[in-house]
Order: structure tokens, then sequence, then C-alpha cells
């Protein structure tokens, strides 16, 4: 387990421990501060197990480099035309940077007179299985493998052979901003930690050597020592319903290991609110606790349920199976078009979640092929992926008695379905191809991969899966909806503005609201009093009576009988 889910798990985890005491929980991770852990579980034995590591000498650069993939490529070639053996690894942010830095990294090898042979080989998550594997295939005698990489290579797997580690210092990091709703996918600097664990690869199979592209007073003054928990960067709706399901009455004063920021917990709170999860008092309600069945985020889990009423629940049980795992298309350097042009056969022109559905129903009438997935330039193992999530869901769907419907080929009703649960992530049509939030007037963009995306007809209003800031802020997997589906679903956000129609009867309708939710606020706080109430009576009748007695009086302790 890694330290960031380790950090995401613990709120639960913790209260879990101190009610079972027959329950081991064994935390495990490479870069995790263990003294912080031990202390939160109650000063919990921490044992440290020594991988077999060998001595690593650490070169730091003697100025700070503007081009991190220049400044790598150099010292990959430095080290190659050194007489001497072990392959290279390089650390890279992001799949462009490992792309660009292998494409120069061949072409400044090839200027170079009778330079040795090099096998260049990137891995990042979206590469195809079997080029992934290439890693991890014995190089023949006398040829050197150079393998970049994203983080992925400093904890999750291990080559043989490494000796050279060459560190950019830089990783992406997904930071949510609450205010906005977005998801920003950016470079940030690693951790010492980070920094520690990349150099560690070199030392794995033999005495190695590790390479900082940066300064040693950049590593001790500028990177942090951890990096920031996943919990203080990360939507917690999903979090927050499971500590409400579990009775945490106030998040506020929860005792977090890193307590994350508290317009991130408000947010969530309020979302949960709009979905129906929570009542006026932010109280569980039964759709909350029912939403709270499923291992989904909440908006998911909230169009799981609303489509067993549309019928529509065997088209959005794949739709959201879908959206569990990564993306299942793939684009191969060299046939980027070849690649697109496949993809656009599979398009749905109002939606990308439709697209998705439409992908899974092509595979299963060709019998779950892998050679078709192959052939049309998809992750079969995503695929599989899919397919096992989808029955894991049809499973909690039948123990909660929900039934499995097909609409057919009605897929309108499908639409709405999913407007029903992302209607508060609603967009607006501005200009050409650009759009804004309804809510927060944020600018958002269709991803050119999006089927929206080149349409001759840009639809009015979208609805969005989430906005992910990368080189603009582009929506991912967004669907067209009609504005009357917002103003039904949407009621608090959104109205239909009728001509000739006073604005009396909207100003009644929110006095009621307003009215409905000060009632419900004052039978809370009723129902919070007498339960504190009741404890302190409970609390009462459990202390020990006290006996007083008078001094020089003998306490009767045996019956007085004739003979005792």
């Amino acid at each position: 387990m890694s330290s960031l889910t380790s950090i995401q798990l613990t709120p639960s985890a913790n209260l879990i421990v101190a009610r079972r005491h027959d329950l081991k929980l064994i935390v495990t991770s490479a870069t995790m501060d263990s003294t912080k852990f031990a202390t939160f579980f109650g000063n919990v034995p921490t044992f440290t197990i020594p991988g077999r590591t060998f001595p690593v000498d650490i070169f730091f650069s003697k100025n700070s480099c503007d081009d991190y993939v220049d400044a790598a490529v150099k010292q990959a070639l430095q080290i190659h035309l050194q007489p001497t053996e072990g392959d290279i690894l390089i650390f890279m942010p992001g799949q462009e940077d490992i792309e660009v830095t292998c494409e120069v990294l061949a072409d400044r090898l090839a200027e170079i007179d009778n330079a040795p042979q090099l096998s260049i080989l990137p891995i990042y998550s979206q590469l195809p299985s079997d080029l992934q594997a290439k890693i991890f295939q014995r190089s023949p005698e006398g040829l050197r493998k150079c393998v970049v990489a994203t983080n992925i290579a400093e904890t999750s797997l291990t080559v043989d052979g490494i000796i050279y580690v060459v560190d950019s210092g830089y990783c992406k990091l997904k930071v949510y901003n609450p205010r906005i709703g977005m998801d920003a996918l950016q470079i940030y600097p690693i951790s010492q930690a980070n920094a520690n664990q990349r150099s560690g690869r070199a030392g794995r199979t033999g005495p190695g050597q590790a390479f900082r592209l940066y300064t040693e007073r950049q590593y001790k003054d500028d990177l942090l020592p951890l990096t920031v928990p996943e919990i203080q960067r990360t939507n917690l709706a999903n979090t927050v319903l499971l500590l409400k399901s579990l009775g945490v009455v106030d998040l506020l004063q929860f005792h977090f290991m890193d307590p994350p920021p508290q317009d991130n917990i408000l947010n969530s709170l309020y979302q949960l609110w709009i979905l129906g999860a929570l009542d006026h008092t932010g109280g569980l309600t039964p759709l909350g606790r029912q939403m709270a069945e499923f291992p989904l985020d909440p908006p998911q889990c909230q169009m799981l349920i609303v489509s067993c009423q549309m019928e529509c629940s065997a088209e959005v049980l794949i739709i959201v199976s879908m959206l569990s795992v990564p993306s299942i298309f793939y684009r191969p350097k060299g046939r980027e078009e070849e690649a697109d042009g496949v993809r656009e056969k599979f398009q749905v022109p109002e939606s990308d979640h439709l697209t998705y559905l439409n992908v899974y129903n092509q595979w299963k009438q060709n019998n779950y092929s892998s050679n078709w997935a192959n052939e049309h330039f998809i992750h079969i193992k995503a695929l599989r992926k899919v397919r096992e999530v989808r029955q894991q869901l049809k499973d909690i769907l039948v123990q909660q008695r929900l039934p499995v419907k097909s609409c057919g080929t009605n897929w309108d009703v499908v639409r709405k379905c999913i407007c029903s649960a992302y209607f508060y992530q609603a967009a607006r049509l501005k200009g050409i191809g650009e759009y804004v939030n309804l809510r927060t007037g944020m600018p958002c963009h269709l991803h050119p991969t999006s089927a929206l995306y080149g349409l001759g007809t840009t639809p009015d209003y979208v609805v969005y899966h989430e906005l992910v800031m990368t080189a603009k802020e582009y929506m991912q997997c967004a669907t067209a909806v009609d504005g009357h589906w917002l103003a039904e679903l949407g009621p608090m956000f959104f109205s239909v503005k009728e001509t000739g129609r006073s604005g009396r009867e909207k100003k009644r309708q929110a006095a009621e609201h307003l009215q409905e939710m000060e009632a419900q606020m004052q039978k809370a706080q009723k129902q919070m009093e007498e339960q504190k109430l009741q404890a302190a009576q409970r609390e009462e009748a459990m202390m020990p009576k006290q006996e007083i007695l008078t001094p020089g009086a003998t306490p009767r302790r045996t019956p007085a009988r004739i003979g005792l």
C-alpha cells in the first residue's frame, strides 16, 4: 500500500481499529513518515525492513538547468559513451516529456560517429501492455538499455540491471481546487522522499550512480521533505459520504492525520446536499445511505440509482464502469492519424459517455475479442477491467433489490440520467468551441478527442464528468443536454425564464424553501439537545453510588440470627 493511499484510508481505518481489538492493521510504504503513522494509531510499533541495496553515489548539478529534457539527454549520452556496463533509468514527469526525450536521444545518438547502440524504451500508463513488457526483457550482450519512465518506476516496479539513474526532479500531480471544482494536472517539483527513492533504484543489482539535474541547495531548501498527502489535494465527496455513513456528525472537528483544507470538506458536503445524499441539517438521507453502498464517486452512485427508476440501468452500468478505469484508447507514436480515424468510427455525436457505451457493446458483439481491441487501438486490459467492475456493480444492484433493465436504442433517456447526476457541472456555449460553467463562470473547452469536438453544430448546453487543467481547462467526458432538463433536475440552480411571467412565484418558492430549511434545522437542534441530555443522564446513572457512614456505627454485614 502506498503512503498516499494509506493517508486516504486512515479516518475510517482508525475508527475500525479503535472498535476491533482482534483486528491487525499493517500499513506498508517505501516513502511514508512512519513516526507520524505510529503516533496517529496510538504509538504502535514500527518495523523497518532494510531492502537489498548497494551503495549509490549521488551527483548534483552544479547549476540549475532550464530545460530538464535537454539536460537529461546530455547526461544519458555522457554515461552511454563511457566504456562501462549497466543500464540507464531516466525519470520524466509525463508522457509528452518521455516521447520527446526518446526522440531527441535517438537523434543525437545518430549524429555521433561510431557510437555504440542504445536500446531506448519508454514506459508510461497509456502505453499498451506488450510495449510496457519490453523494459523487463534482458537486452542482448553488449547492448545497453535506457528506460525513460514516469514516477511509476519509483516504487511500483523494479527493472533489473539499472546502474545509472538520471532524475529530472519533476513529477505530475493532480491538485483539486474546491472553489471552481477543477483538477489541475500539472508538473511540480518532487519531494526529498521521492528523490531518495529514485536514487535508490540505482543500487538494486549492484553499486550505482544517481545524477540529479538540480543543485544540492535546491534539494535542501526548495524540495518538501514529503509529498503533499493525497487527502489534501483531492475531491473528498466519497470520503465525506463514507464518514457520514459511519456515524461521524461534525466532520470539521474530526481527527484526521493530515487535515484537508476546510473549503474542501465544505464543498464536498455541499455537493452531497445538491445530489440529495444529505438533508438540510447535514444528516444522511435514505438515498445517501443507498449511495454509500457503492464503491464509486457520489455522482456516479446517483446516476446508477436514478437509472433504475428511468429503466436504463443496463446502459448506465456500462458507462459508470467505463468511467472507473483509465482511458481505454491509445495513440501509438507514428500512427496517431490512423488511431484517431478508428476512434471516430465509435463516436456518438451527442455524447462521450454514449461513445464509451458504444465501444463496450461493439466489443461484446465481437465476443470480447482481444484481437478486435488491438486492431481498434483499445487497451484490452482496461476493457477486461471494465467487465469485472460492471459485474461487481451489478451484484450490488441485485443485493440492493434494484432492477437491471435496458432502454434499447432510446439513448436520450441515458443522456437525461447522466444530466441528473452532473447538472451542477453544466456549461453553456459562449463562443466558437468555448463554454462557460453555468455556476462558477469558469471557462471550459471541449477536448480535441471529444465526440462533440469539430461537429458542424455545437450543442448549447453540456454536462461533463470532470474539469481538468492541462494546456487549457478541458472538460473530460462531456454530454449534450437539453436546457429544460437542467431546470427540471437542478431546480436549486436553474429555472426556465418565461416571457410575461412575474418573479412573484419564484420568490414565493424561495421563501417556502427557506422556511422548510429553518424548520428542519430547529428540529435537528432539538434532537441534538435531547441526545445530549440523554447521554448526561446515562453517565449519571452509570456512576457508582457512594454510601455515607456515620462515625462509630458498625455496618451490619450478616443477618442477626442465633448461631451466626
